[in-house]
């Protein structure tokens, strides 16, 4: 799918913040563009559709007026999305986003994910957002500057974004519990860890995965006194941690695919007992 390894492209990834104040090449917009207006459906049916804002050449201010981030210096560019709201429909924004995020990366560019109020923005004008559709998020992209500014150096601390859960956390052996070795995951340790990298709403990392036999069951552990659901629904704000599962989802089966390990997605959940009543079931990877 991409002009160099998924794992290489994971690893290398991260949220930047701060930009050179340069337009993103015309050649690597077009591979961009042409990439965003291709058909994407994610695993559940949904077809999110997406489009690039971008600066023209010294016109650095152009973009000033699709929002205010304050920790976001000198973007040339945002990815725009909308989706129908519907049943796992942010799952699958996330999934398909993350891709676009993932191939981005592979282009050279920068990229770093933006959640808030865009449904009667600059970013709802822009993409044309229609009735029944929401904007979950955007991405500001461009080129990482070589020195971040420092505001980018505390909120990274803040956020704790360099760091990640353990395995023994995230995932378990046949219940909630028992950790899951890195040898017992097998052939499926690499996708595993791919999905252990993946970013999320303030470094929630909200993601858990049960092995039961040849079945790997997807779970939604929520953080504790994290914005819920009737808080979204007050202030018209998308469940960002249904996006980070199908962030966390299109890790592991991107690659998954890349290694060769034939599987699919499928709704099928097990009689596995939940830890408590933050913890969801999303979604089973069938090999």
């Amino acid at each position: 799918m991409f002009n160099k390894p998924t794992t290489d492209i994971i690893r290398s990834r991260f949220s930047c913040r701060t930009y050179q104040e340069r337009p993103i090449a015309e050649e690597t917009q077009a591979r961009l563009e042409e990439y965003l207006a291709s058909p994407h459906e994610g695993p559940f049916g949904n077809s999110p559709r997406f489009k690039l804002v971008a600066a023209a050449e010294g016109d650095s201010k152009a973009l000033r007026g699709l929002g205010t981030y304050g920790f976001i210096k000198n973007p040339t560019g945002f990815i725009i999305g909308a989706t129908r709201e519907g049943e796992k429909s942010l799952e699958d924004f996330g999934y398909v986003m993350e891709e676009i995020i993932l191939w981005a990366t592979a282009l050279g560019l920068g990229t770093c994910w933006l959640g808030g109020t865009f449904n009667r923005s600059r970013f709802a004008q822009k993409i044309s957002l229609e009735e029944g559709e929401i904007i979950p998020a955007a991405i500001s992209v461009g080129y990482c500057a070589k020195q971040p500014a420092r505001v980018d150096k505390v909120v990274r601390d803040a956020a704790k974004g360099d760091r990640r859960f353990p395995w023994d956390k995230l995932f378990f052996k046949g219940r909630f519990g028992i950790p899951l070795g890195r040898d017992e995951a097998g052939d499926y340790a690499t996708p595993l860890e791919m999905l252990r990298l993946g970013p999320s709403a303030s470094n929630r990392q909200p993601w858990r995965v049960i092995k039961e036999g040849k079945v790997w069951h997807f779970y939604l552990q929520r953080t504790k006194g994290y914005p819920g659901r009737v808080f979204n629904v007050l202030l018209r704000l998308a469940d960002l941690q249904r996006v980070d599962m199908g962030i966390a989802m299109s890790h592991f089966g991107l690659t998954a695919e890349e290694l060769g390990l034939e599987g699919a997605w499928a709704m099928d959940e097990p009689d596995i007992e939940k830890p408590d009543d933050l913890t969801e079931y999303v979604v089973s990877w069938r090999t």
